[in-house]
C-alpha cells in the first residue's frame, strides 16, 4: 500500500483525467457548433480515452488497498477562437497532464513504490503520444491557414478516428 501523499496526489490526477474528458466534451460542442462533425467525432473519441484513463487511475488506486476519492470539477473553456485555438488549447492542456504524471513518478520513485512506478510508466509513454497527435494536428490545421478546402479535408480525416482500449484493458 502507498502512503497517503501519494493517495492523495493519485486522487487528484484521477480527478485531472475526468476535467480532461469534460474539456475534449466541450471542445467536441465547439465542433460540433462550428459544423465541424469530424472534429467532433475527434474530441468525442479523445473524451473516452480520458474517461479510460480515469477508470485506470480509479482501479489502480482501489487494487491497491487505497480509496478513489471523486471531487468536483471545474467548468471547462467552451467558447475557442477557431479550431486552431482549441487544439492549442489541447495541447497546452496535455503538457499540464504530462507534468502532472512526471510529479507522480517522482514521488512514487521517492518513496520507492514500486507498483506505483511500473502503473506510471504506461501513463508516460501514452503522454508522448497524446503530446504528438495534438501537435501534428495543430501543424496541420496551421499549414491549411483556413482556406475551406483544408479544414474540410481535415475534418474527413478527424471523423475517421476511433478509440479502442489497449489489449487486455477493456
Amino acid at each position: 500500500m502507498f502512503s497517503q501523499k501519494l493517495q492523495d496526489e493519485l486522487n487528484e490526477q484521477l480527478k485531472h483525467e475526468l476535467f480532461s474528458a469534460h474539456l475534449y466534451l466541450a471542445m467536441a460542442a465547439y465542433s460540433a457548433d462550428q459544423d465541424l462533425n469530424g472534429f467532433e467525432n475527434f474530441f468525442k473519441v479523445q473524451a473516452e480515452e480520458e474517461r479510460f484513463h480515469a477508470m485506470k487511475f480509479f482501479d489502480f488506486i482501489n487494487e491497491m488497498g487505497g480509496r478513489a476519492v471523486l471531487k468536483g470539477l471545474d467548468e471547462p473553456q467552451n467558447e475557442y477562437a477557431s479550431i486552431l485555438d482549441a487544439f492549442e488549447k489541447s495541447y497546452e492542456h496535455e503538457r499540464f497532464v504530462t507534468k502532472r504524471i512526471y510529479t507522480l513518478m517522482d514521488l512514487a520513485t521517492d518513496e520507492r513504490e514500486h507498483a506505483t512506478i511500473s502503473f506510471l510508466r504506461w501513463f508516460i509513454d501514452e503522454q508522448v503520444e497524446e503530446e504528438a497527435l495534438f501537435s501534428g494536428v495543430i501543424k496541420k490545421l496551421r499549414f491549411v491557414n483556413n482556406n475551406p478546402s483544408g479544414l474540410f479535408m481535415l475534418d474527413a480525416e478527424m471523423a475517421n478516428r476511433t478509440f479502442t482500449p489497449p489489449a487486455g484493458e477493456a
